[in-house]
């Protein structure tokens, strides 16, 4: 079994790409308010949420369960509206030594395609790829995407 790995998933939107963009990429602060998964984030690190090497709490529900870690901003490439995080500390640090979340919006016709990847490396082979996370990710989409379309 590897120790390191790549899940990756593909959700469809109705919130148009700039939107979906905007939201990560200028006001990730606003995500707490779109969805129940997300219950609190703070700033710890950087001049603003927005800054390349700002470093963010996060306690999200994932599996049932509350799982608090920390996300470091590492890139935003706004020509193919992608964005890069580090997730460490907390839950992460006892399963994963590396733990990459690339976030991605892909325009389409009415809407967008949210793609989600995760880069991990497991602590050891009895640690589970990082599916819940995944689950999370991809439920949480789809609570944004209500939010982003009242918007």
């Amino acid at each position: 079994m590897a120790l390191k790995g790549i899940l990756s998933s593909e959700v469809g939107v109705h919130a148009s790409a700039s939107k979906w963009f905007n939201l990560f990429a200028k006001e990730l602060h606003k995500v707490q308010n779109t969805t129940d998964r997300v219950h609190k984030t703070r700033l710890l690190e950087g001049d603003d949420w927005h800054s390349i090497g700002s470093v963010k709490q996060w306690t999200d529900i994932v599996d049932g369960k509350e799982s608090h870690y920390k996300e470091r901003l590492d890139a935003i490439d706004e020509e193919n509206k992608t964005i890069v995080y580090t997730l460490f500390d907390g839950d992460f640090s006892k399963d994963y030594n590396i733990f990459k979340l690339l976030f991605q919006v892909i325009e389409k016709n009415n809407g967008a395609f949210i793609k989600w990847t995760i880069e991990y490396e497991k602590v050891n082979e009895n640690v589970e790829p990082p599916y819940g996370f995944m689950d999370h990710f991809t439920k949480s989409t789809k609570e944004i995407d209500v939010f982003l379309l009242k918007a």
